[in-house]
């Protein structure tokens, strides 16, 4: 069964000025989170999902100004709609992939099938046939590089480990940190193809130290302060220990 395009996306406003953008058909463990960032003089999106439904056609609140599409990383799940915008930016370490993007390096394959659907995208959809577009980077981040909405500045922080370009984004003045997939309250996938565990440990380690007051993670719901030190404190030790 197919659902249409214009019930493929879910918006939930948050806090903060952020909006939780979601594809609410594609199973929990696959489902980025689309986070929309309210700025004064643009908006910032963190990841993009999959792009199978254009996203600045049914959810028109990615359009109202200008909009930087943040890439997290450059898995399948996370910059489907990223060639939409047309400011796009990405750690140095996965610009290749964004801007030539492969069925193996994006790990379309082999996670999308039908099965990682409750419903189908809308026709012509076919799982077979999928593929992330082009969508070469505007800017290249660094660690430590400022993302300026105007009225909110966002500080780049290098999470390699899950892939080597992850990021994480960390805004002081309010302690909201958006995560990617280094880490989430759920199962994590340390083992991709260019996944490391010595950086990942050393990502980990990095993001504990933060003053965050709230995470919104590239995957499952958001957390507090202390269950985001619990999580990686359980983490570490569990590393540790092996």
């Amino acid at each position: 069964m197919r659902v249409s395009a214009e019930q493929w996306y879910r918006t939930r406003k948050m806090d903060d000025d952020v909006t939780l953008i979601s594809e609410p058909w594609i199973e929990e463990f696959y489902r980025c989170n689309i986070w929309h960032v309210r700025g004064t003089d643009r908006d910032m999106l963190v990841d993009s999902g999959m792009g199978v439904v254009s996203l600045r056609e049914y959810v028109p609140l990615v359009t109202e100004k200008p909009c930087l599409a943040v890439t997290s990383h450059t898995h399948f799940d996370h910059i489907g709609a990223h060639h939409e915008f047309k400011e796009r930016l990405v750690h140095r370490a996965e610009a290749d992939l964004l801007a030539n993007p492969t069925r193996q390096g994006t790990l379309v394959d082999p996670y999308v099938t039908d099965e990682i659907f409750s419903r189908l995208p809308p026709e012509p959809y076919q799982s077979h046939e999928y593929a992330v577009s082009k969508a070469p980077a505007t800017r290249l981040l660094e660690d430590g590089d400022i993302i300026d909405l105007g009225s909110r500045r966002f500080s780049v922080i290098h999470t390699p480990g899950h892939s080597p370009g992850g990021i994480a984004l960390f805004e002081e003045a309010s302690g909201i940190l958006f995560s990617g997939d280094i880490v989430y309250d759920g199962p994590l996938i340390e083992d991709t193809y260019h996944s490391n565990a010595k950086d990942y440990y050393c990502s980990m380690a990095r993001l504990l130290e933060l003053p965050v007051r709230v995470v919104h993670g590239g995957h499952f719901p958001s957390y507090g302060r202390e269950r985001h030190r619990t999580l990686i404190k359980s983490w570490l030790e569990e590393k540790e220990k092996s």
